[in-house]
């Protein structure tokens, strides 16, 4: 699945390509409650085609009929970018169904000229971090490679965004829960890689649109180069594949690295790092392990939902509650009798799946 970003910039530029009129609307502000937040951007093109979204459905059909009026019959914007917010009052965010006290500005782009959108869309599906600058006064835009990530930024004569290329999920295991959490992964817009060199792992993979390799993980993790818009996520419960692609990413700069597995296995692989590759507690504070947040979850695809909030909660920068990890969970539920050692939040019921199990 393609990232939303990629998405709507492809197709604004396969309309002016064909000679079709369009429309980049892009939150520019927001104050209060917002359903969307700023830099997401949505495309509109003749005939009230739409692709993306700037507040979540509440105002996409006013824009489609202020276009539609603007293309019909009235004259033809001189290109320079306009400002348009809803909800300045009360009776505009009722009507426009956004939250109570919220407001939003947009900066609406007409007809965007197609050879600097090729530019822009060219850089980021080669999986280059790309920077779009458009003059407010004229709607002049220039595209070059930006040197980091940055947020939205707009002054009196021009508005800049960074565009990237989609964040990465690195799997290690091809098992049932690799293939709940990918599909989960993809429709958040992540490109997602599955390394097992276990052939009759992979064998029995399904999911389209994954990139499956059967190379030795660590190898991968190298070739791999996480970055800040990466995650690595261990899955196999075996020493062997696990710890050393976990060594890898840890060295890296990826947001996010964990592993599945009971308590026990956890505080293991972490003395073994210890004992042998020279590692401190400090240097193993940012491995997550028992991965996940505390849903009760019990089957694959439960514990897919339970590791992808908590990549989503540290990706966007939430601190989650004390006691919402599963390893807090569990400290907390330390003097409960019968406690289960296995890897999923809760433990496996017993009718799950053999990769939630040791």
């Amino acid at each position: 699945m393609e990232h939303i970003d990629l998405k709507v910039l492809r197709t604004l530029l396969d309309w002016r390509v064909a000679g079709r009129r369009a429309l980049l609307a892009t939150v520019v502000r927001t104050w209060g409650a917002s359903p969307r937040p700023v830099g997401s951007i949505m495309a509109l093109g003749e005939g009230g085609a739409v692709v993306g979204s700037v507040s979540g459905g509440c105002i996409e059909d006013d824009l489609v009929d202020r276009y539609a009026q603007a293309c019909e019959g009235l004259p033809k914007p001189d290109g320079a970018p306009r400002l348009v917010r809803y909800g300045v009052s009360a009776d505009e965010a009722h009507r426009f169904g956004l939250p109570c006290g919220g407001t939003l500005e947009l900066l609406l782009e007409y007809d965007p000229a197609p050879v600097a959108l090729e530019a822009l869309v060219r850089g980021v599906a080669a999986g280059r971090l790309m920077r779009r600058t458009v003059r407010l006064g004229d709607g002049a835009v220039s595209v070059g490679i930006a040197a980091s990530p940055a947020a939205l930024e707009m002054d009196g004569t021009s508005l800049s965004a960074t565009f990237g290329p989609a964040y990465r999920m690195l799997l290690i295991g091809a098992g049932p829960l690799a293939e709940y959490l990918a599909a989960m992964a993809l429709s958040c817009g992540f490109a997602v890689t599955v390394c097992d060199p276990r052939q009759e792992h992979r064998a029995a993979w399904s999911l389209p649109g994954v990139s499956v390799t059967a190379d030795m993980p660590d190898d991968i993790v190298s070739g791999f180069q996480p970055d800040g818009r990466s995650c690595v996520v261990a899955l196999t419960h075996d020493p062997k594949l696990d710890d050393l692609a976990l060594l890898e990413a840890l060295a890296s700069e990826a947001f996010y690295v964990g592993a599945i597995g009971s308590r026990r296995n956890n505080e293991a692989r972490r003395a073994r790092m210890m004992a042998h590759f020279g590692h401190t507690e400090g240097s193993l504070a940012r491995l997550r392990g028992p991965i996940g947040i505390h849903i009760g979850s019990r089957t694959p695809p439960e514990i897919a939902v339970s590791v992808m909030a908590e990549i989503l909660a540290v990706k966007n920068g939430v601190e989650l509650p004390q006691g919402t990890s599963v390893a807090q969970a569990k400290r907390l539920r330390d003097g409960r009798p019968g406690e289960c050692r296995q890897s999923s939040p809760i433990g496996p019921s017993p009718g799950a799946q053999a990769s939630t199990s040791h």
